[in-house]
């Protein structure tokens, strides 16, 4: 397993190489430029200053010249400056050592998205298994419906109608940013239940449509597996019912959700763009949509990096998983 899992780590290297130099070109190729930025700002900007802001900004020379001088300085773990006006190092945006944790855009998207995550599987497995065993059952038809009403519900719309029900007509719940402005006044246990009460609805958006999907996978997982040989065999053997679920069968359906899991670790960034710009949370999302509309080239590669990283670790958490889940895979 440790030669594998070398060997894995090495074959990330040329992937993430390839998908860094394809990511580069389709954002060089789409209109504009981080100089119009200024130019729409102030109309009365010259040609000449325009061509300087280009220099300035390393534009004015060849596509594979200008990736080559940011794969050096990636290559350091440097991602270069922002091209906003405040032109700050951009893992500097990103993670700054210098606030508290929850205004570091890294730690406040993977902080939501991970709680997220355990709660998907918390509600979904328990949804699918019992939805597999009592198929066409009452539960069975209401849990179906409402993982319809799941998919087919739109994440904004969902948020939009949470935040004017529990919080503009109600007053329960806060609608944006992650803690009050008298967050610094309250005491320890205060500020843990101000910062739960914010995350209540981003978290629930963001987990809404993971449990319908998950859910239906579990039951349909669970579904081809209890038809299988061996189950029915435990259940002549006269072992109790929840035995053959939990022990015999559950550990097989859960093979396919592994990659599931696997592959949701890069959404820890991509899914938060629309919850993270509704709800005002100073996250990777709300950043990477801000530097998308500016045109900041380095602050986009830079989280786009971060979220090839992520896909090719989930990809290897995913075959890590199918291995301590299945012997047979592991002795391959």
């Amino acid at each position: 397993m440790p030669v594998y899992l070398i060997k894995r780590i090495f074959e990330m290297i040329p992937t993430l190489f390839g998908i860094t130099l394809i990511t580069f070109f389709i954002i060089h190729l789409a209109p504009g430029k981080p100089s119009d930025i200024f130019s729409e700002l102030n109309p009365k900007i010259t040609p000449e200053a325009r061509e300087k802001l280009e220099k300035y900004y390393g534009l004015d020379k060849p596509i594979m010249v200008q990736y080559g001088l940011w794969l050096k300085k990636v290559v350091r773990l440097d991602f270069g400056e922002s091209f906003s006006s405040d032109r700050r190092p951009v893992m500097q945006k990103i993670w700054d050592r210098k606030k508290p944790l929850l205004e570091r855009r890294l730690f406040v998207t993977f902080m939501i998205n991970i709680i997220s995550v355990v709660i998907i599987l918390l509600i979904a497995i328990p949804i699918g298994i019992s939805s597999a065993v009592r198929r066409n059952s009452l539960f069975d038809k209401i849990t179906t419906t409402t993982v319809f009403v799941g998919f087919a519900m739109p994440s904004f719309w969902l948020a939009l109608l949470l935040m004017m029900f529990f919080g503009v007509y109600l007053h329960w719940l806060p609608i944006s940013q992650l803690k009050s402005m008298n967050f610094d006044s309250l005491s320890f246990s205060g500020k843990i239940l101000d910062v739960a009460r914010h995350l209540v609805l981003p978290l629930f958006v963001s987990a809404f449509g993971g449990i319908a999907g998950d859910s239906r996978f579990m039951r349909s997982s669970m579904l081809e597996v209890i038809r299988q040989d061996f189950v029915t065999v435990a259940r002549a053997k006269g072992l109790p019912e929840h035995l053959v679920i939990y022990r015999h069968a559950l550990r097989n359906a859960l093979l396919p959700l592994v990659t599931l899991i696997g592959l949701s670790v890069p959404g820890l960034i991509g899914g938060s763009v629309i919850f993270e710009n509704i709800f005002g949370i100073p996250g990777m999302g709300q950043l990477f949509y801000m530097a998308v509309m500016t045109r900041d080239y380095p602050l986009v590669m830079c989280i786009l990096t971060i979220g090839s990283m992520l896909t090719l670790i989930g990809n290897l958490l995913a075959d890590i998983g199918y291995m301590i889940a299945d012997p047979r895979i592991r002795a391959r």
